[in-house]
């Protein structure tokens, strides 16, 4: 190589840099000598540039979001058994998969079962799965969520973190039925799901748990999104921290 063309390749790299086009810095020099040594029109290399920086893009989007979406490890839906548990529909829950109106309109999705017959695997899986598609999750146990946002409500912030786990298009809460028992506990998971937009998937051993939250809980997903009203719940929690 040249000294100019050194200095051209070094000052393309920062420009690149610069830009924040890493998919196309990993690639340029090859698609380049490629596109020299054949003859390529200038659109067609700039087609493969524009390409490989799609990939790389969505590469590390699928990285970031599967970090902070905190699922379970191994749990994907090739390695779930479908025909232990014939009551759940394997064609209905890859229709689930692809995401799409359900997570738009927000719905919520409930799961039943004994324990060790595979909810929190279903539910982890189903989450790998939208991730693959662009969208984003987070898996938490339902006691551990509850916990963090009763600190908040005590921190005056209740508001703020309600609004981080928004950005969530799926929220997947575990084991629900442990702080079915507490009103304090209910009372905040309540205004979790009345304040947020997005969908949830709760799962539980016991159908009580849905019960013991409350009429709103027990509603079917559309039943609740057309009569229940986050903009007041949300209204509340303003009020509620001028009070306090």
């Amino acid at each position: 190589m040249k000294t100019n063309d050194k200095i051209d390749a070094a000052r393309i790299d920062l420009l690149l840099g610069e830009l924040r086009l890493s998919g196309v810095r990993l690639i340029w020099a090859t698609l380049a000598a490629t596109a020299d040594k054949e003859g390529w029109p200038a659109a067609r290399f700039l087609a493969a540039l524009a390409e490989q920086e799609m990939v790389e893009r969505s590469r590390r989007r699928f990285e970031r979001n599967l970090a902070e979406a905190r699922l379970p490890p191994g749990k994907t839906l090739d390695t779930f058994d479908f025909d232990a548990v014939p009551m759940i529909s394997k064609a209905q829950v890859k229709a689930l998969a692809g995401g799409d109106a359900w997570l738009e309109n927000g719905a919520n999705l409930l799961c039943f079962g004994p324990p060790g017959g595979g909810k929190s695997h279903l539910a982890a899986a189903l989450g790998f799965a939208l991730i693959e598609n662009g969208w984003r999750v987070l898996f938490a146990r339902t006691t551990d969520l509850v916990q963090k946002l009763q600190i908040a409500r005590r921190d005056l912030v209740l508001e703020a973190a309600i609004a981080k786990l928004d950005k969530y298009h799926l929220l997947i809460l575990d084991d629900l039925a442990y702080v079915s028992k507490d009103q304090a506990e209910t009372s905040v998971l309540f205004e979790l799901i009345q304040c947020t937009i997005r969908a949830t998937f709760l799962a539980d051993h016991r159908k009580s748990a849905i019960r013991r939250m409350g009429p709103d809980f027990s509603r079917s997903s559309d039943d609740a999104r057309r009569h229940r009203s986050p903009r007041s719940s949300c209204d509340n929690l303003r009020t509620e921290r001028r009070q306090l």
